[in-house]
């Protein structure tokens, strides 16, 4: 099974918060929300798309409660790939405070994280999906996990919010496999890990 994640940020790389003002507050955040200004018909049809291909979702504790509290408790719009997706799959949650998760078919990884990440990856075909859960996405990128990357970068920039990259980390080098841009500027970015970057030197003319 591929591990792939899906992560909606602004121009300057934050993506706290972007349902709504009250959805993380964390650190005083004041800029929640700032999605839908963004977000247009067709970005949606690729995030339905990429939802729809999902076998089974991978989550950090607190997206985890988000989207248990949002999807999880909505009733069945009749036509939404992402409801039916989120609704209808398998859902992992690494936490070791969870012990009692309401969300149907929610499976806790409270034991060794990267041993049932990779037992999740060995079964023989199909998609697990980690949608958000920034602290997550980065441990699983550090410890080789990852194996495809998507981005819908949002053209805003907000000047303060938790990163998706930290300021200091570890390096790594991604190769393009695909790119998209929506009608009003959502920029559909699918990426695979490379390793560790290349570094040298500009040789002058």
């Amino acid at each position: 099974m591929r591990l792939t994640t899906v992560t909606m940020v602004t121009v300057d790389g934050v993506m706290q918060g972007l349902g709504g003002p009250e959805e993380d507050e964390r650190g005083r955040f004041e800029r929640g929300g700032w999605i839908w200004s963004a977000f247009d018909d067709e970005a949606m049809t690729l995030l339905n798309d990429v939802c729809a291909r999902a076998d089974a979702f991978l989550f950090g504790r607190r997206t985890y409660d988000i989207f248990a509290n949002s999807w999880g408790a909505w009733e069945d719009p009749g036509d939404s790939p992402v409801w039916t997706a989120l609704n209808t799959r398998p859902k992992y949650v690494a936490s070791t405070t969870l012990t009692d998760p309401t969300w149907a078919d929610t499976t806790v990884l409270s034991g060794e994280l990267a041993a049932a990440v990779q037992e999740l990856k060995q079964q023989p075909a199909g998609e697990l999906q980690v949608h958000g859960s920034g602290r997550l996405f980065r441990w699983l990128l550090d410890n080789d996990l990852v194996d495809e990357i998507t981005l819908f970068v949002c053209p805003v920039v907000l000047g303060q919010g938790m990163r998706l990259f930290p300021e200091d980390g570890p390096d790594a080098a991604l190769e393009l496999v695909s790119s998209r841009t929506t009608p009003k500027g959502v920029t559909n970015l699918v990426y695979r890990p490379k390793g560790r970057p290349t570094y040298g030197t500009g040789a002058g003319s």
